[in-house]
């Protein structure tokens, strides 16, 4: 089968996150990545395997096939292809020897943060890591997931909303923001091989975080991993939460699915072993769908890289900078 045409050559370098780890069971997964269908199945050692979902005899969607003793199944003819991905066995000939050339298209694939990455450069990933979260190593946190969101917008989009503070009290009026306190104080953006870390971000909020006891002035760093991750870490005034000491880490992981639709997850880092998981989630989840209906108004869907095709100001200074890094990356996928 020869190698698919990947015009987003810069994209395809990059690790995305395309599935839970928890949702790839016995039987395969389809899933999509830039407009790629994949399927995703467990082995006999429980190791997960990302493919093209296209069998190389006649092009059948191999997710619609099972898992047979360690092997995947092709739905059509029953094919069998090993974890490598070579054909193994052809039905309507039992004494086959399939040759080299009758094999699944496999690329490489990670697991991190309870989430399958997957890497679609041919050969696999040459230059890009998977992208820091650095709170997953501070067992100080406990982390957990939320998600998974989909959005009918650029992935792009999503991190540049995840990076602006100015529309706190009007989207998340009553939480994140209030409109009689909407200002945002000066703050320091510095780009970086991965993006860019904004500093000093600083915003008043009634109720910052699931143990915010009173509103309080809340200071925000926020990292670009990535063209479609983020994170940022937050820590309310002293004495404005129930949980002494709170602190949190939040990433953003985005699988873009289509140049406009995604799959959005939140990896959270709390300083809390004690809350229901539920009700750190319903936090997260009351946050993000407050986001989502306006993400998804947002035209044009994919992110304009040319600056003057929207207006700014010093508020969105984060965004202009996300902005230029993804042009000199040279990320289109999902931008415009």
């Amino acid at each position: 089968m020869s190698e698919p045409t990947l015009p987003h050559i810069a994209e395809s370098a990059h690790w995305h996150p395309v599935a839970a780890l928890a949702d790839v069971l016995a039987q395969p997964l389809a899933v999509q990545l830039l407009d790629q269908p994949l399927v995703l199945w467990r082995d006999e050692a429980g190791a997960v395997h990302a493919w093209a979902d296209q069998c190389p005899h006649r092009g059948a969607r191999l997710s619609l096939g099972r898992v047979c003793a360690g092997r995947l199944e092709c739905p059509y003819h029953g094919w069998q292809f090993a974890p490598s991905g070579q054909c193994v066995r052809v039905p309507a000939l039992p004494d086959f020897v399939p040759p080299v050339g009758h094999a699944a298209r496999v690329y490489a694939v990670q697991v991190w943060c309870e989430l399958v990455w997957v890497c679609l450069q041919p050969g696999g990933p040459t230059a890009q890591a998977l992208p820091l979260f650095e709170a997953e190593a501070d067992d100080r946190l406990r982390k957990l997931n939320s998600g998974p969101y989909d959005v009918a917008t650029s992935a792009p989009r999503i991190v540049e909303n995840f990076l602006d503070m100015a529309h706190f009290g009007f989207v998340h009026e009553g939480w994140l923001g209030a409109r009689d306190t909407p200002e945002i104080p000066d703050y320091q953006v510095e780009p970086t091989p991965t993006g860019l870390v904004a500093t000093g971000c600083k915003a008043w909020q009634p109720q910052s975080n699931v143990h915010s006891t009173r509103g309080a002035l809340v200071e925000y760093r926020y990292e670009v991993t990535g063209p479609y991750t983020a994170v940022l870490t937050k820590v309310p005034e002293a004495g404005s939460t129930a949980v002494q000491g709170w602190r949190e880490s939040i990433a953003l992981f985005i699988c873009p699915m289509g140049q406009e639709r995604s799959r959005v997850w939140f990896r959270l880092a709390v300083a809390d072993f004690a809350t229901d998981v539920a009700k750190l989630q319903e936090f997260q989840h009351t946050i993000f769908t407050q986001d989502q209906p306006v993400l998804e108004s947002q035209r044009p869907a994919c992110l304009p890289l040319d600056l003057r095709a929207e207006a700014h100001t010093a508020a969105d200074k984060a965004s202009a900078v996300y902005r230029r890094f993804l042009r000199q990356a040279g990320i289109r996928f999902g931008t415009c």
